[in-house]
């Protein structure tokens, strides 16, 4: 028994004691295997999932090295049933392998196999996975039809068997591309993110906002050499991949073409919007033909995370393709981690964030909770509201404004981003700090001017919506005031402090405020907000609205 930070409970909870001076630590290896659940001021609570262990096992941890975590910082023994449950959890992944290879009847047949009869002949009778099943040869390998890589993973990861997929990758129409490294280099956590996908050959990279995502992306095209198909958020995303793989690699202009609403270009590397390849027309989806414009050899999926669910059925096509996930957090708010695992890849390697801070690649950030009182009027109308209403009255209350402006006032001289959910309140706020908005509604060429503008430090403050969330390179950043957001939606606040991220010539830290409507359902959206960041080590200081002071 020692004096260790966490408490291991039979349930497959942690409690993590956030005052104990080896929290940080325990935090950090913990982190690689299990999800922080809630993030309160003394314990966080994290479970041990099997999708978590699965995605650690995938990333070369061992059952042997997540007990020996436990074990190391646990201040009471680690429950027996806990031991044996990840043990058998992180077995089950790689008993099932999906295969390539000649069988009776089939050439360069796609097979299932195990050394384990009574593992194989379960799924082989599942009533979802039979029908994908086409033969049986022999008694440790089934046939699957041909077009059914993908949906195959995702059944039987629902089942608890995830399959270790070995059946390679078509190499795609070789396409020369290297990176351009003269004043530069690649950092060595983002080498190492592309040694560990290169020998895998699926699966997604987690790194920091400000981490340089779209080097790792660059690294892995310049390590494949094939013809690629980057998918990214939006317009300004991919313009901004196109700069920097110009600048980055030896790619040429006539080399990359932009596949989006407003260009629709098919050249041996092209940079695709979801937008696009999701719009439909006549109930079809109207673009499904650039997945077959080209041979592709690899696809790139920017923000991972935010993957629209139609992509993912899309996804379940391209099995044959090397696929890497580029993202901040696997966090999905639907729930669909799994589709990500199975279809996309495991997770290949992950930095916390904190850790890439100490290495001086991202700058430190302090955050702030804002806890602001609602006059009575206000209060009135909140009780009163209907449900579904009380979150959008409490995120734009207008006792809000006024504490933004003392905000701005305290950080003159700094770039500040103010940050908004509904299109009225960033209108109000736009007016009342007499600063440029840049939302869904903002042409591509006038939104690149603004931050442009932003960026050149012409324009001091800049009120933004979700727009800004993702994809959006903004280095001199160093003060985010959001005002209001999705509701309790994890994955944003990680976005939105990522602004931050981005090191800063004047090395000082970061501020990145939120604001909160005290006692409303604000506050409690809030917490759930927070917890992504508060895994990643991200503590946030309670401030009440009254005793800030320009």
């Amino acid at each position: 028994m020692s004096d260790g930070p966490l408490i291991v409970q039979s349930d497959r909870t942690v409690l993590l004691e956030v005052a104990h001076p080896a929290a940080e630590d325990a935090r950090h290896e913990l982190a690689v295997f299990a999800e922080l659940e809630r993030a309160p001021e003394h314990i966080h609570t994290y479970r041990i999932t099997r999708l978590g262990l699965w995605n650690a096992r995938a990333a070369g941890h061992a059952a042997s090295d997540m007990l020996a975590t436990l074990d190391r910082w646990s201040r009471f023994p680690v429950p027996p049933s806990v031991s044996t449950d990840i043990r058998e959890t992180v077995e089950r992944y790689g008993r099932l392998v999906i295969e390539r290879d000649d069988v009776p009847g089939y050439e360069d047949a796609l097979v299932l196999r195990s050394t384990d009869a009574a593992v194989l002949t379960e799924v082989a009778r599942n009533k979802r996975i039979q029908p994908l099943l086409i033969s049986h040869p022999d008694a440790g390998t089934y046939v699957i039809d041909a077009w059914a890589r993908g949906h195959i993973k995702q059944e039987l990861l629902k089942i608890g068997w995830p399959a270790e997929d070995r059946a390679g990758y078509t190499p795609g129409t070789p396409h020369p591309i290297d990176l351009d490294e003269g004043p530069w280099h690649l950092r060595p956590y983002q080498r190492k993110a592309v040694t560990t996908f290169a020998e895998g050959g699926s699966g997604v990279v987690v790194l920091p906002c400000g981490a340089g995502k779209t080097l790792v992306g660059a690294a892995a095209m310049a390590e494949t050499k094939t013809t690629t198909l980057i998918l990214v958020t939006n317009a300004v995303s991919a313009r901004q991949w196109r700069d920097e793989l110009l600048k980055r690699t030896t790619l040429t202009a006539e080399e990359i073409g932009e596949y989006s609403g407003q260009v629709k270009e098919v050249k041996p590397i092209t940079i695709a919007t979801y937008q696009i390849l999701t719009a439909k027309r006549k109930g079809e989806y109207a673009h499904l033909s650039l997945l077959d414009a080209l041979d592709w050899g690899l696809i790139v999926y920017d923000e991972v995370h935010l993957l629209p669910a139609p992509v993912f059925k899309l996804t379940a096509d391209l099995q044959a393709r090397k696929r890497l996930g580029l993202t901040a957090t696997l966090v999905r708010e639907d729930g669909r981690e799994g589709d990500v695992f199975s279809l996309i890849g495991p997770k290949r390697f992950d930095a916390p964030w904190k850790e890439i801070e100490s290495q001086g690649f991202i700058s430190p950030a302090a955050c702030y909770e804002v806890r602001v009182d609602l006059p009575a009027g206000d209060r009135l109308e909140y009780a009163a509201a209907a449900d579904e209403e009380r979150y959008r009255l409490a995120a734009t209350a207008p006792a809000k404004i006024d504490v933004v402006r003392r905000l701005a006032d305290r950080h003159v001289g700094e770039q500040i981003l103010v940050i908004g959910q509904y299109l009225d309140q960033i209108d109000t706020l736009a007016e009342a700090l007499d600063a440029p908005k840049i939302t869904g509604a903002t042409p591509v060429d006038e939104r690149e001017r603004l931050y442009a503008d932003f960026r050149e430090g012409r324009v001091p403050l800049l009120v933004v919506s979700k727009v800004a969330n993702f994809s959006v390179d903004l280095p001199e950043a160093s003060v985010a005031i959001q005002v209001s957001g999705s509701f309790g939606s994890r994955q944003e606040e990680a976005q939105r402090l990522g602004r931050l991220l981005r090191p800063k010539t004047s090395g000082h830290t970061a501020s990145f405020y939120t604001l909160i409507a005290r006692d409303t359902v604000d506050q409690d959206f809030a917490q759930n907000r927070q917890r992504f960041l508060a895994e990643q080590g991200y503590a946030y200081t309670i401030l009440d609205a009254h005793g800030i002071a320009a």
